[in-house]
């Protein structure tokens, strides 16, 4: 390993680790106590935005149960930088969305399509009134339904007619950017963010630890996000699938846990790997990084997941490895390779790129180094990878880690439990051993 990946590679583990974070968030609240400023959250809310509609729905609780001050923003989507394929993400997210509002004991309508522009700028009005309203908890209290009205297609009324969104939209997003995110339905607290209703948990347990929940507030989460699913006695035979790029943290934290979902199915686990995004051409801005690689820190902690001590593999690590997941996956290997690889650049500090270090991935995964080198200028991977990404694409996804088991498909490492949910119905059953025949299957969608 070069000195410069070497040092860079520590440096970002020295960021990343929970002792930084403690540090952190010590000296955030000594500048707060200093200059007298309450314990204030901040949530910037997109009208439009499916997350943002179950978020909404949280703030009565959040502020019945935490002594702090909740200060509300409006903001626009983000842009088209911090978010590619944007008709696929909100068509994902409004199927997401239905999902976790029945886990999360809220609400939530998937009409099947966006709601209407001017039912949009109608509802950005309506919210800007709450915003201006007298009543500093008007937002908080009317926010979620009317956020659900919009969804059910319902009434479109404005809590004062003729109300100026602009000025209240401008004022969210630069306090958005300024504060370093791009996203609706998030959280903030003293530098550090939390997206809606799958990272609320990380809140409440520091307002917690400061001393601010309520004396007869229950200790339980608004939401208590899970760990690794469990599956009961279901029929075996099934196959997971799984949509992995070796650049992804999440893919790294899911990988086993997925493995572990699998074998507990009796179910076979097929990797799907494809090209990083921004070795597709898509954009990923510095704020979006920074907020993955501090989130995915902050979730690996929770999971228990060695993380941190990172040499970024895009580019030649990223090709090299899937010339090797490719003989690997051959060789019945897949998964031991792919686990080793991604444990290397995301938590051992090993530089894939030279051969010393994939060498020592090679063999954690059980595999001959000798015989491996034989494959590495095999480009057989990039049609594989281009046929998943195709069918990745196909089922309205883009991103990565995704998953299928049939018909049924989710995204992200914190969605494992929907999979659990199909291998549980006995959805995984395939027509065909190549698992690339899903063509015909049309996108499953609940309502």
């Amino acid at each position: 390993m070069s000195l410069k990946s070497l040092v860079l590679s520590r440096i970002i583990a020295t960021v990343l680790d929970g002792a930084s974070q403690g540090r952190r968030r010590a000296a955030s609240e000594r500048r707060r106590s200093r200059q007298g400023r309450p314990h204030q959250v901040d949530y910037f809310h997109q009208a439009d935005d499916p997350y943002s509609c179950l978020a909404a729905q949280c703030l009565p609780t959040l502020l019945e149960r935490y002594d702090i001050l909740l200060r509300c923003h409006l903001v626009s989507p983000p842009a088209a930088g911090a978010a590619p394929d944007a008709e696929r993400l909100r068509s994902w997210s409004r199927l997401d969305a239905f999902r976790l509002a029945a886990r999360a004991g809220l609400r939530f309508s998937d009409p099947g399509q966006d709601p209407a522009p001017e039912r949009i700028i109608r509802q950005q009005r309506s919210l800007a009134a709450l915003l201006a309203h007298p009543d500093p908890l008007a937002f908080v209290e009317r926010a979620g339904s009317l956020s659900l009205d919009l969804w059910r297609g319902e009434g479109g009324r404005e809590e004062a007619s003729g109300s100026d969104a602009s000025t209240w939209l401008a004022k969210g997003d630069a306090l958005r950017a300024r504060l370093g995110h791009y996203l609706g339905g998030m959280f903030h607290y003293e530098g550090e963010w939390y997206w809606g209703v799958d990272r609320l948990g990380y809140l409440e347990q520091r307002l917690a630890d400061l001393g601010r929940r309520r004396p007869q507030a229950p200790a339980a989460l608004i939401y208590d996000q899970p760990a690794t699913p469990e599956v009961g006695a279901a029929p075996s035979g099934q196959v997971l699938h799984i949509y992995l790029s070796f650049r992804s943290p999440y893919t790294y934290l899911a990988l086993k846990r997925a493995k572990a979902l699998a074998d507990g199915a009796r179910a076979e686990l097929r990797l799907r790997f494809v090209l990083p995004m921004v070795m597709r051409g898509l954009p990923v801005p510095a704020s979006k990084g920074r907020y993955i690689a501090l989130d995915a820190a902050r979730e690996a902690r929770r999971l228990r997941i060695p993380f941190g001590r990172i040499v970024d593999p895009v580019g030649r690590p990223v090709e090299r490895g899937y010339a090797l997941l490719h003989w690997a996956i051959s060789r019945g290997r897949g998964f031991e390779f792919a686990e080793a690889f991604m444990r290397g650049v995301w938590a051992e500090g090993i530089d894939a790129g030279e051969d010393a270090g994939l060498k020592r991935i090679v063999a954690a995964s059980g595999l001959d180094w000798r015989e491996a080198q034989g494959h590495l200028a095999d480009d057989a991977w990039r049609r594989t990878a281009e046929v998943n990404r195709t069918e990745m694409l196909g089922l309205g996804l883009w991103g990565v880690p995704s998953f299928r088991v049939g018909s049924v498909f989710a995204w992200g490492q914190d969605r494992l439990w929907v999979m659990q949910d199909a291998l549980n119905a006995g959805r995984g059953f395939e027509p065909s051993a190549d698992g690339n025949a899903m063509a015909e299957l049309k996108a499953e969608r609940e309502t």
